[in-house]
């Protein structure tokens, strides 16, 4: 199913009529709305599961899974517009020398959002990108993933009947498919933002319409991130069989699919961690990926690794019909200095790359050629001088990690699920409370009256909402 021009322009218009409505909202009633959606989702969670699992095979354990954390960030969505913070409420009182200015943040217009194939709940339809746009006071015009279709249409239908019945306008979010009415849609005048999860060749020919329109928008973008990982000498020396079986189940889990799965392990040469993991991955099990585009990508990835003349293959995880196998490479940290931009491509799907180091310039140099990340890992003991290697970790990821691994993210306050260049197209996270703050634009009044304030910034308001008031901060 195609969504057609005339098609798509009805909905551009429902959704830029529904704007003006959501932008105006109490945060009250914005808040009741996002909790009706969450609601809604979860009252239908077995059936949506049922679906999910029949066009992603990813099995009910892990859908059930997600539709909670789904409702769970629409709900976090919902404390968030009504604690305020998010609005940056700023009043600086007329002096004799300067008026008086107000200032606050207010939703940006219709937001486009392109689902995910890997997280067909809280990357897709009514995911975070939803969640936060429509908790900024936007209407959402949402573009169907083509790996769960059947999913995306009847998850739409909920959230359409769940808004309407709560009170939210007509217009307030919808669903477009196909490749052409994605394309047609970042680059309708009426859609003012993008967010988008997925490839790195999809997501920079979207991010380049967007950009190329006569009036340029903003295009968030998660497009790819290998996720480095750095483990010393001396936590490999004195926990190594533990770090191996921690890595041999981050990389395989959800078959590899995560985009925070850790693609790349630099590991102490000498230290015996290859045996160690070859031994962990030898038990687990592959699986069916989500797409037969993914399918074919994995095997030709994998491929592309071990045709490097460099680059060895350590073990394999347990032999798996109709799916893919994990995979353990290694390389030495020269080559990856030398060529990063075959040894450090994105392979989607369970396998990783060990990197053999021998001292810390080898190491630093090898870091140097990571391209940006969501993720980076540092597993040291206390008495490591990790400071240099920390810096340059921190210099390309959004979220450094001391302890664990990094598949799976926390949807909190202070959770950022974002990097540098190509892990996303901006510094604005997609996970957390302030990936709100991607759709809404700064207004500043000059000397307005208070009654054509907008009611969050006239001084009852005030009173009630944390704001910033000639330079000093007020949490009331």
């Amino acid at each position: 199913m195609t969504t057609t021009a005339e098609q798509l322009e009805t909905l551009a218009a429902s959704a830029a009529a529904a704007a003006p409505v959501w932008r105006a909202a109490d945060a009250a009633t914005r808040a009741g709305w996002l909790r009706a959606l969450a609601d809604a989702l979860d009252a239908h969670r077995d059936e949506l599961v049922a679906i999910a699992d029949r066009e992603t095979r990813l099995g009910t354990t892990r859908l059930t899974g997600e539709v909670g954390r789904t409702t769970g960030q629409l709900r976090l969505f919902a404390d968030v517009v009504e604690e305020g913070s998010y609005l940056e409420l700023i009043v600086d009182d007329a002096s004799a020398t300067a008026p008086e200015l107000r200032r606050m943040l207010t939703g940006v217009g219709p937001v486009a959002v392109f689902s995910a194939s890997n997280f067909p709940f809280a990357f897709s339809v009514c995911g975070g990108d939803t969640a936060s746009a429509l908790a900024a006071g936007n209407p959402v015009i949402v573009k169907a993933h083509s790996g769960h279709p059947e999913l995306s249409r009847r998850t739409a239908a909920i959230a359409v009947e769940a808004l309407a019945a709560a009170g939210a306008p007509e217009g307030s979010l919808a669903l477009v498919e196909g490749r052409e009415a994605g394309n047609a849609l970042v680059q309708h005048p009426v859609v003012q933002a993008a967010g988008f999860t997925g490839s790195l060749a999809g997501g920079r020919a979207l991010f380049d319409l967007a950009s190329g329109r006569p009036d340029p928008i903003p295009f968030y973008g998660e497009l790819g991130s290998i996720n480095p990982v750095v483990i010393t000498p001396a936590a490999a020396a004195t926990r190594g069989d533990a770090l191996a079986q921690g890595l041999a189940g981050s990389f395989t889990l959800g078959v590899g699919q995560f985009c925070t799965k850790p693609g790349v392990v630099f590991i102490p040469r000498g230290a015996g961690f290859e045996a160690s993991l070859a031994a962990a991955v030898a038990e687990a099990g592959g699986g069916p990926l989500l797409t037969d585009r993914i399918t074919d990508a994995f095997p030709a990835g994998v491929d592309a690794l071990v045709a490097e003349p460099s680059v060895e293959l350590v073990g394999r995880g347990a032999p798996t019909e109709n799916g893919a196998q994990p995979v353990v490479l290694a390389t030495d940290a020269a080559a990856v200095a030398a060529d990063p931009e075959v040894l450090l491509a994105e392979v989607f799907g369970p396998v990783t790359l060990l990197v053999r180091y021998e001292g810390q310039d080898e190491l630093h140099a090898a870091l140097r050629a990571v391209p940006g990340s969501l993720t980076a890992t540092l597993h040291a003991e206390p008495d490591d001088d990790v400071a240099a290697t920390l810096t340059l970790l921190e210099q390309r990821a959004g979220r450094v990690l001391f302890a664990g691994w990094p598949t799976g993210v926390a949807v909190t306050w202070s959770q950022h699920h974002g990097g540098p260049w190509p892990a996303t197209t901006s510094l604005h996270t997609s996970v957390g409370a302030t990936a709100i703050r991607r759709f809404l634009r700064p207004v500043v009044y000059q000397d307005a009256p208070a009654r054509l304030l907008p009611p969050v910034l006239r001084d009852e308001a005030l009173a009630r909402l944390p704001h910033r008031r000639n330079g000093i901060l007020v949490a009331p």
